[in-house]
């Protein structure tokens, strides 16, 4: 079985190879330079890790330059530190896409849908997003928060009829299309956290084939389903 130091070194000498090619193999450029460079643009994965990262360019230098003998190294990495870049190897090279992790069944509502009808939908089946649609073509999300907000503005006008009323009325009414977004399936899950992350008003991330709204729905993330998860990794 190889040595904590030889899979800290395997590892390592991957994420170099995976740094290098994004940066279209620049030459000249130490590990950590890569590092900072990918953090400060694109790479989330990077970002996130470049703490670890740079502490563990350290800790390779050591390894690799500061043998004391043939079979002996200064610094044998610990079971959290082989653990730790063995992880950020993963999210670097094979980061975990939305799909199938987030795959379930979606269901749509046209936009004639009467609005007595959705609120039974509510109260039997406690579905709280409503992807509507008209003819095919995506119109808007409707969630619980639009519902009660489309409410308590009706009440300020007395008694609340509902009959005759759809639910293309809430969109109407509500005016604002930042509250869900589309990703395709080959969306990795960390870049679903930063759209959630970047707007607090976001409420789902609807998942088609190749993030055209009017496609097939896959799937559908909630910020509590992502956050939730990572909640219970960390306890």
């Amino acid at each position: 079985m190889a040595s904590g130091a030889d899979q800290f070194l395997s590892s390592f000498n991957r994420i170099e190879k995976r740094l290098r090619d994004e940066l279209d193999n620049p030459r000249n450029m130490g590990f950590s330079e890569m590092v900072r460079r990918l953090s400060k643009s694109k790479n989330i994965n990077v970002r996130r890790a470049e703490d670890d990262l740079l502490q563990m360019a350290q800790l390779r230098n050591a390894i690799v330059h500061e043998k004391i003998g043939e079979n002996f190294v200064i610094a044998e990495p610990n079971e959290w530190v082989v653990n730790r870049i063995q992880e950020i190897e993963r999210s670097l090279l094979a980061p975990e896409k939305v799909m199938p992790r987030f795959a379930k069944r979606v269901t749509g509502f046209e936009k004639h849908l009467p609005l007595p009808e959705l609120l039974k939908i509510v109260a039997q089946k406690r579905y709280s997003q409503f992807p509507i649609y008209d003819n095919g073509r995506f119109l808007g999300l409707i969630t619980l928060r639009m519902l009660g907000y489309w409410l308590a503005k009706e009440s300020l006008h007395g008694e609340i009829k509902l009959t005759g009323r759809t639910a293309d009325e809430l969109l109407a009414g509500d005016g604002k299309r930042s509250n869900y977004c589309f990703v395709s399936a080959e969306t990795t899950i960390v870049e679903v956290e930063e759209l959630f992350q970047k707007n607090a008003l976001l409420e789902a991330v609807l998942i088609t084939k190749d993030k055209n709204p009017n496609g097939n729905l896959l799937g559908i993330i909630r910020p509590r389903d992502i956050f939730k998860e990572e909640r219970v990794e960390n306890l």
